[in-house]
């Protein structure tokens, strides 16, 4: 299926983000752009005025500090104002900015530092100073030469966020947003307009670091066109107001975030406010009331969970007014679904419940202003998509992935097919391969995965077309379903993508552990199957005087501790994420001749989950 791309305007895909920068200091430099709260300071906003000044002042920094055009800079900020300044500071150098997630784990930090052959990287906190400055050592294997530290107690040889975005002839200050207005003129201006009219569609704005199926982290270099060409397409279709506001709270270095709150707030000029802290997120959201949001599965199960906690404590008569109003909600919400007009009737229900009892309790959430919600990166769960049907909040479903720039199909309020992830965003085309895979072309693609060399490995066929590893199929009217996950990447109900192999792998580093398997697709946490190892672990219970038949092994409760402590020992070099929260220890073997293994050893997943279903089920439990 192939949706056309008819935008007003300049070429959308000769376009970049400076360009669009310089336009909304043009068209709207005096609205607010960015916002954030503090203890030293309290709350800031920048006008889209003031975010070029901070832009033009940390890009002369960066280049003083030797940034220059192509290179790869590391960021580890959080969602803080110095995150979301430095990569467009960064971006308009024509640099490459790379953030890195604030749980990834020391090895995978210094994997990204050798891969992106960064020279300098930003981090925030004393505790990164301490994590990262081992990569500066000459035996480290990276390229690293200096670290940029945005925290103020943070010590050591390495430059302070105050000195880089200290433009020349001004006093260094400590916050965002305390530069005089002519900061602009303190740098210097011919050489910040040559750097950014240098920058071109092709040129990459990111490298985004997925999981690999070999546990290596992938590097996708992903170009002006492709995030421009996604932002505009989804900002044809989204029906939020102009200049809306957008909170920001998931890792900007998930391409989903970097889409959600910094290209297509610049797109539309709309209003980015940051929180550093995801376990506020209700919070933020009651003090902003938002006209749009976006979680991936896992918030959308707290609100829920939230919501229904309240509600079960309200009097009978109350909950049996919002069981009522859930019930019109929902018929409402299905006649929409199917294309139709609601009937007078229907139509005078709704809005006579929405009124007296959803509007009121929407309210105290702060989601009262709520026009477009969305959720990605995993299934939703049934029963949540009917919660927020009570409410008559459709939470449109989106798919995508990295090597597409973020969405590439989504359902919208007026075109929705619960359970499906939409139709294919404009300029965008989907096809379903003969054996089922999911196939996708357009000006979204990725260019590639960065090699460590620097150079790029392009993934489409000749035809340009690219391979997504997911199963799924388009009904009759172009609403594509995801049927099932060809690739073996879990993704977590937070949205996070894991390779299972690595966490496997680790697992079996301690002899007593012979096979292993993560399981936590569509999960909060990660959960896990083990088998002693056939030769050692007897082995190991002679050594330690243990006397008990090899199949009687697993529920000794001194090889149990062994092997709660490897686990113990395997989570400590795993990040949060990645980390086993629960296992179990199986009796027997895994092989191929009982079906868990194919005849290469390799793990049959789908097998192993049906197999044991019951077992997994109760790590849930």
């Amino acid at each position: 299926m192939t949706t056309s791309l008819r935008l007003p305007g300049d070429d959308p895909e000769q376009l970049t983000v400076p360009q669009l920068l310089l336009r909304n200091v043009r068209d709207h430099g005096e609205l607010p752009a960015l916002s954030w709260q503090s203890e030293e300071s309290g709350g800031t906003t920048l006008t889209w005025a003031e975010v070029r000044q901070e832009v033009a002042a940390l890009a002369a920094g960066f280049a003083a500090a030797g940034v220059r055009r192509g290179e790869h800079v590391l960021l580890k900020l959080g969602n803080t104002p110095e995150h979301w300044l430095s990569d467009l500071a960064l971006v308009h150098l024509g640099a490459v900015p790379v953030s890195v997630y604030g749980t990834a784990a020391p090895d995978q930090i210094a994997y990204i530092a050798r891969h992106s052959r960064a020279r300098l990287a930003v981090v925030g906190s004393a505790a990164d100073v301490a994590c990262w400055e081992p990569l500066l050592e000459p035996d480290a294997g990276t390229r690293l030469e200096r670290l940029v530290v945005t925290e103020p107690s943070a010590t050591g040889p390495h430059t302070h966020w105050s000195t880089l975005r200290r433009p020349a002839g001004q006093p260094a200050s400590e916050e965002p947003g305390e530069e005089p207005a002519d900061a602009v003129d303190a740098v210097d201006a011919a050489e910040f307009e040559e750097s950014l009219r240098s920058v071109r569609a092709d040129d990459p704005v990111t490298v985004v670091y997925t999981s690999g199926t070999t546990g290596d982290p992938k590097g996708a270099v992903i170009t002006h066109r492709n995030v421009l060409c996604d932002a505009l397409a989804l900002d044809a279709v989204i029906p939020v107001p102009p200049h809306s506001d957008h909170l920001c709270y998931l890792p900007l270095a998930h391409i989903a975030e970097r889409m959600l709150s910094i290209y297509l707030p610049i797109v539309r000029a709309s209003h980015v406010h940051l929180c550093p802290d995801p376990a506020r997120i209700a919070d933020h959201v009651r003090e902003l009331r938002p006209e749009e949001f976006f979680g991936v599965p896992r918030v959308w199960e707290k609100l829920t969970a939230a919501l229904r906690a309240g509600l079960d404590a309200l009097p009978p008569e109350r909950r049996a007014a919002l069981e009522e109003a859930g019930r019109v909600a929902r018929a409402h919400v299905r006649c929409r679904e199917r294309g139709e007009r609601p009937s007078p009737q229907l139509a005078d229900d709704f809005a006579k419940v929405q009124d007296e009892v959803i509007r009121p309790l929407l309210t105290l959430a702060g989601l009262d202003r709520l026009v477009w919600a969305a959720s990605a990166s995993a299934p939703l769960p049934p029963d949540v998509l009917d919660f927020w049907a009570g409410l008559g909040i459709v939470v449109m479903d989106v798919w995508g992935m990295t090597e597409t720039s973020g969405a590439l199909t989504l359902n919208t309020p007026d075109a929705f097919r619960l359970g499906s992830v939409g139709r294919p965003v404009a300029g965008s085309e989907v096809r379903i391969a003969p054996d089922g895979e999911i196939e996708v072309r357009g000006p979204l693609l990725f260019q590639g995965y960065l090699r460590a060399d620097g150079s790029i490995e392009s993934v489409t066929g000749p035809d340009g077309w690219f391979a997504t590893g997911d199963v799924g199929r388009l009904d009759e009217d172009g609403f594509l379903w995801i049927t099932d996950r060809k690739k073996e990447i879990i993704v977590t109900s937070t949205g996070k993508n894991v390779s299972p192999a690595l966490v496997e792998n680790v697992l079996k580093e301690h002899p007593l552990i012979g096979q292993a398997m993560a399981y936590g697709d569509g999960r909060s946490y990660l959960v896990a199957l083990l088998v002693l190892d056939a030769e050692a672990a007897p082995a190991w219970a002679a050594r330690h005087g243990i006397e008990a038949a090899p199949g009687q092994l697993a529920a000794h409760p001194e090889v149990r501790a062994e092997v709660d402590r490897a686990v113990e020992a395997a989570n400590a070099r795993l990040n949060r994420t990645e980390q086993i929260k629960r296992y179990r220890l199986l009796e027997d073997e895994w092989s191929p001749l009982t079906g868990e293994l194919t005849p290469s050893m390799k793990l049959r997943r789908r097998v192993l989950v049906e197999k044991f279903g019951s077992r997994i089920a109760e790590l849930y439990a």
